[in-house]
């Protein structure tokens, strides 16, 4: 895998976000479920290489972050054992609802309670993070930080401020993370982070042009990078 010094690429604001967000949907029409079957597939694909887990616990909001987690059903096609659980069954919006009906279609266990697995997946929380976790998003934060095994955290470590890289209570101690399309300004100094992953979900030049923002082709070669957090040079294309 390819390592990315941090220098070399820009990172963004969650408004900055939101804006690339609102380009893809309004602007060009590539959907949510579409970034987030992007990054579902990514995050398989990280899981495998990174921690090469048998079993994998799921932990899934009710927002496009947990549509991204759900798409990690990819997981159970290539042999693990995937479970996954909802922290508001309820309260879906229609890319995890999409997602959680094609697990239940697959036979993929939807849990109210977390078990133990070799791997969990947070995808909680990601940038609409407003105050501190609560309720059960909270509880299942505090379950995962319990756990034996590794944490790999989708965009964000849930509980955590994107732009000011402040940890909320509670917050993610993820052991990995793989943020989505470009760092999140955030995330580029919190502990919480752990090693740093970057994952193409397919945002178009044109989208980063228009917003004055210079970007380099990242992803090229791969649809998965690794961001070093102490990087000697400006020089893409080191060795992981």
């Amino acid at each position: 895998m390819r390592t990315v010094s941090r220098s070399a690429v820009p990172a963004l604001t969650t408004e900055q976000m939101r804006a690339v967000d609102r380009a893809m949907v309004e602007d060009l029409h590539i959907e949510l479920v579409q970034m987030m079957e992007n990054a579902g597939r990514g995050l398989a694909e990280l899981a495998i290489t990174r921690f090469s887990p048998t079993s994998v616990t799921v932990l899934a909001g009710p927002g496009g972050n947990g549509g991204g987690g759900l798409a990690a059903r990819h997981l159970a096609n290539r042999g693990c054992q995937v479970q996954a659980v909802l922290s508001e069954p309820g309260r879906l919006t229609p890319v995890p609802a999409h997602q959680a009906d094609i697990l239940a279609r697959m036979g993929i266990t939807i849990a109210s309670r977390p078990s133990a697995a070799d791997l969990i997946i947070d995808a909680l929380i990601g940038y609409s993070l407003r105050g501190d976790p609560a309720g059960t998003a909270a509880e299942l934060i505090t379950w995962a930080n319990d756990q034996a095994a590794p944490i790999l955290a989708l965009d964000t470590p849930s509980g955590l401020d994107l732009t000011t890289g402040t940890a909320g209570t509670p917050a993610v101690q993820a052991t990995a993370t793989l943020t989505l399309a470009l760092p999140k300004v955030g995330l580029l100094d919190a502990p919480e982070v752990g090693e740093l992953y970057l994952g193409d979900i397919s945002v178009p030049p044109l989208v980063y042009r228009r917003m004055g923002i210079p970007v380099p082709e990242l992803f090229r070669q791969s649809s998965l990078l690794r961001i070093d957090p102490w990087p000697p040079s400006d020089v893409l294309g080191q060795k992981a």
